[in-house]
């Protein structure tokens, strides 16, 4: 069973979303997709001041099995990337949820509300 923080969004693309203090999301990759994924050898991260849509592939992650979309989860603009990740994506490996990959700043009144609690979430991955 994978490990589903209960602070945490989520999305059905197994990306998770924490509101900061400062009002940004950090995005990152769920502990049921990088265990799917193995080995993670590789982050192909979006631009900062990159514009993106919820639903939008805006980077690419690479194990040594396989290599998937990252999605946006929501729409706004991108404001940080995690360098630790891009220079040591293994670390992804040993802890998922402290290894956010980047922040977007959300378009006015965007939120989270529209993705899956850690309930909810949990319920989608024993389905698979």
């Amino acid at each position: 069973m994978s490990h589903v923080p209960a602070d945490l969004r989520y999305t059905d693309d197994h990306e998770w979303i924490r509101t900061e203090a400062d009002g940004s999301m950090s995005v990152g990759i769920t502990d049921h997709a990088q265990k799917n994924l193995g080995d993670i050898v590789f982050f192909d991260l979006p631009q900062v001041g990159r514009k993106i849509e919820a639903g939008e592939s805006v980077g690419v992650v690479e194990s040594v099995k396989a290599a998937s979309d990252i999605f946006s989860p929501v729409d706004g603009e991108v404001v940080a990337i995690n360098e630790d990740v891009v220079d040591s994506p293994e670390e992804v490996n040993s802890d998922p949820y402290e290894m956010w990959l980047f922040r977007i700043r959300t378009k006015g009144g965007a939120s989270s509300n529209g993705l899956l609690d850690a309930k909810a979430y949990a319920k989608l991955v024993e389905g698979e």
